[in-house]
C-alpha cells in the first residue's frame, strides 16, 4: 500500500536530539501528521501539513520512510523538515482542522520513552522515528 499520510518531522538539537510534537485539546500529545490529497508528492504534503497544522513553513529535505503503522488504512511517510524560520520553545498555533483547534507545540527529547498523553499510535511511531534517527 502507498503512504497516504505524510509527516513532517522537524528536529533540533537540545540537551539531546528533540522532535517537534504538539498537544491536541482533545486527544492529547502527537506529531503533526496529515492526509496526501489525490495527485500530490508525500514531501509536499508534509511541507503543506506543517504550516496549517504548526503555523511554521517549512523545506522537505530528506526522506525518512514508509511506515505501515498498524492503524487501520494508514500508511506514513515521514519526511525531515527544515524550517525557514526560528521556533520558539513552544508556542500555539490555531488550526482550522475540524472546525478550529489551538494546538500547543512543544519539543520531544527523541530518545526519552512516551508518556501515557501519547495515543498508542504515535508512541510507535516515536519509536520508528527514534530506532531510524538516533542511530545515525
Amino acid at each position: 500500500m502507498q503512504a497516504n499520510k505524510a509527516c513532517p518531522v522537524v528536529l533540533r538539537q537540545g540537551a539531546g536530539l528533540e522532535i517537534l510534537a504538539f498537544r491536541h485539546p482533545l486527544a492529547g500529545l502527537q506529531l503533526v501528521k496529515g492526509s496526501i490529497e489525490a495527485g500530490e508528492a508525500a514531501a509536499a504534503a508534509a511541507v503543506r501539513e506543517l504550516a496549517e497544522e504548526a503555523g511554521v513553513q517549512g523545506i522537505a529535505v530528506r526522506p525518512l520512510g514508509i511506515w505501515h503503522s498498524g492503524f487501520p488504512g494508514q500508511v506514513w511517510a515521514f519526511h525531515e523538515c527544515r524550517v525557514i524560520q526560528a521556533l520558539a520553545e513552544s508556542w500555539s498555533h490555531r488550526c482550522g482542522d475540524d472546525g478550529g483547534h489551538e494546538f500547543s507545540f512543544f519539543w520531544h527529547p527523541l530518545a526519552e520513552a512516551p508518556s501515557e498523553q501519547w495515543h498508542p499510535l504515535f508512541q510507535r511511531a516515536l519509536a520508528y522515528l527514534g530506532e531510524r534517527l538516533l542511530r545515525r
